[in-house]
């Protein structure tokens, strides 16, 4: 009995290690995901920036 407890145990362990190795490699795929399109998002906000003139009529 103690030696199918054990491997319970290690079989969740690596369970719970995988997991955190697949979320990890989500959230570096993601991170560069945001900065490979940040150059794109400061030329819109910028362009946006340009176009908001305000027109007063008197």
């Amino acid at each position: 009995m103690t030696d199918e407890a054990q491997e319970k145990d290690k079989s969740i362990l690596y369970i719970a290690l995988f997991a955190g190795i697949f979320i990890a490699v989500l959230l570096m795929v993601k991170s560069s995901e945001a900065d490979k399109f940040a150059p794109i998002k400061e030329q819109v906000n910028e362009e946006l920036r340009l176009m908001n003139i305000r027109v007063l009529t008197e």
